[in-house]
């Protein structure tokens, strides 16, 4: 998966297209779709993660885990994220209460 991929995910997952991300960003036309085939500078970059409040990693494709949070293991940050990929940070917290209660449920 592309940078532009995952972008591109996020963007369907808030409901906004990626014109409509441009502009709020203050980027040129066309510049996100550049992605499909290049790597994004540093500024855009993080101006982009910020936006979905993602790592710039999980956008490069570094890692699936989308969130730096050092509270949340990464094995249960990264299960987390399989579950729904554009969690926030507080859905992510709930995933992993609900995966709890249900391991308690069933000790």
């Amino acid at each position: 998966m592309t940078t532009f991929d995952r972008v591109k995910f996020l963007a369907e997952k808030q409901k906004i297209s990626i014109v409509e991300l441009e502009e709020k960003l203050g980027f040129g036309r066309n510049s996100l779709y550049s992605w499909k085939k290049k790597i994004p500078n540093g500024e855009s970059l993080k101006k982009v993660a910020d936006y979905f409040n993602v790592s710039t990693d999980y956008l490069l494709g570094r890692t699936d885990n989308p969130y730096v949070d050092n509270d949340i293991p990464r094995e249960a940050a990264t299960l987390a994220a399989h579950i729904d990929p554009a969690a926030t940070e507080e859905d992510m917290k709930k995933i992993l209460e609900y995966i709890d209660l249900i391991q308690q449920k069933y000790k």
